[in-house]
């Protein structure tokens, strides 16, 4: 069945229910699903077959949900682009999928539309207004095309912290059945509110928000740019139900100035995945607006859904939960051997939610896949009830001196202390050790601490190799379009 039966099946239960919102701006359920049939008639006017790929560069706005199950609805393929990538970047995004066309937000014309010239990809511009008058022109496809569970409906292309991106192939079964079990998992019935915070070119808004509420007939409330306090005065203004987020959009709203004066008493669930959730943090978030925070775990790779802590079973803080229904995870160590409850090894995944490849890449797939199941790249322990501990990314590790040191281990000391806002644990290399640990810290606004104190305070409480030798202070520390924090970007210190 074609993802974008999701929507066309949602829209025939209930019609007039609100779909999506931005502001005072309401699309309802047969509106989108009108709006995407004139999308794949438009897409078929301009040469698109089944199977070919089209690159949507749209921010958080209603546009993007029509483009996307329009392209799908017509048989193509969906490659998602951050709205903010440059024209060579944008060049690469259409050039390495051999995409026909790009759909591009009009704010951001003059990066996309350079480099889809460069690519030799036509480029449609959506312009509220303009959008609208050419698809009125187009004769909208009212059935949706007949795809394969197995055929690719979206290529995400990984962030290329280790070299070029790589287009993950998912396919519509990958998706439909990841985004039906997010669907379960946060209570996305028709009632609920999500708030749409987390950007839809990336796998974890496009399949636990965008999708997850379409399949369940909610309502998805949009915000184009993450704020705290936008976020804040939406859960109100729309009596949001369930936020799914980002670790740092967490710790945005905790620190907001105004948080207490906004009434979020309607929110039930709350999710974080896309990177370790700070077991201080997660405490200190559901002290304050009284709710219970869920903490899961997957990659572009996996749909992205592969554990949760589940709503009706104990949630371990700290854990990203057990294996969602249909998916295995285990542990094993460097040649592929499992490994026994309590040992640090790499997470390998199988199940329906896995890629069905890289897109043109077969060794970097085979790599990938071998045996049969999928290498994470993270590192973690499992305990005794099946619960699985992220202890960090296999990159992400310092060897110092020959040992090995987990940064999480660290960052989640510095967490507790009353200074730290937002800190990562890094190497700094070392001609002696190979490496040494560093700590970028921002602090806490008002809030005063030495390099020395924080070092004490780590040094206090863990084995004497592990604690930072360099702590140095930033206003902000990097992150990525998700809000993701991005260690490769923090300038390290030159050691003496």
């Amino acid at each position: 069945m074609n993802l974008a039966a999701i929507l066309t099946a949602s829209a025939a239960r209930d019609s007039d229910r609100v779909a999506l919102k931005l502001d005072e701006a309401e699309m309802t359920y047969a509106q989108l699903d009108g709006a995407s049939a004139l999308i794949a008639g438009l897409l078929g006017e301009r040469g698109i077959s089944p199977g070919d790929r089209v690159g949507i560069m749209l921010p958080n706005v209603p546009h993007f949900a029509v483009c996307y199950y329009g392209v799908l609805r017509a048989g193509g393929v969906v490659v998602p682009m951050n709205v903010l990538l440059k024209r060579r970047e944008v060049a690469f995004y259409l050039r390495d999928p051999e995409a026909e066309l790009l759909l591009a937000w009009h704010g951001f014309a003059e990066d996309a539309e350079a480099g889809a010239r460069d690519a030799g990809v036509p480029c449609v511009l959506v312009a509220p207004g303009e959008f609208q008058a050419l698809l009125a022109a187009a004769q909208p496809r009212a059935d949706v095309a007949d795809t394969g569970d197995s055929d690719t409906a979206v290529i995400l292309y990984t962030s290329g912290t280790t070299g070029t991106p790589k287009g993950a192939e998912l396919t519509h079964a990958n998706l439909r059945r990841n985004c039906e079990i997010s669907q379960g998992l946060f209570g996305l019935g028709a009632e609920a509110v999500a708030l749409g915070a987390l950007p839809l070119f990336h796998s974890f808004g496009q399949t636990c928000g965008l999708n997850a509420t379409i399949v369940g007939g909610g309502t998805l409330t949009l915000i184009p740019r993450f704020d705290p306090g936008k976020a804040l005065s939406i859960i109100e203004r729309d009596r949001v139900t369930v936020f799914e987020g980002v670790p740092t959009m967490y710790n945005a709203i905790l620190h907001h100035p105004d948080a207490s004066s906004f009434d979020t008493s309607t929110l039930v669930v709350c999710a974080s995945g896309g990177a370790a959730m700070p077991v201080e943090l997660m405490r200190g978030f559901e002290e304050k607006f009284g709710c219970k925070v869920l903490e899961g775990y997957g990659l572009s790779e996996t749909s992205p859904v592969a554990s949760f802590n589940h709503p009706d079973r104990e949630r371990k803080a700290g854990s990203i939960g057990t294996p969602v229904e249909g998916v295995e995870m285990k542990v094993v160590d460097d040649e592929d051997r499992d490994l026994p409850a309590g040992e640090v090894g790499e997470i390998v995944i199988r199940g329906h939610n896995v890629m069905k490849g890289y897109w043109n890449r077969p060794d970097a797939t085979e790599e990938a896949i071998r045996g049969g199941w999928f290498h994470s790249g993270d590192l973690a322990k499992v305990d005794d009830d099946g619960y699985f501990f992220i202890v960090d990314r296999k990159k992400d590790m310092i060897i110092r001196g020959g040992y090995n040191v987990y940064p999480r281990e660290i960052e989640e000391i510095l967490y507790e202390h009353p200074a730290v806002r937002e800190v990562a644990v890094v190497g700094v290399p070392d001609d002696e050790l190979g490496e040494e640990v560093g700590a970028a810290i921002a602090l806490t606004d008002g809030a005063d601490a030495t390099p020395d104190e924080l070092r004490e305070y780590v040094k206090a409480q863990l084995a004497a190799y592990k604690y930072p030798r360099y702590v140095w202070f930033v206003a902000d520390l990097p992150k990525g379009p998700t809000g993701k924090i991005l260690k490769r970007e923090i300038e390290r210190p030159q050691p003496d």
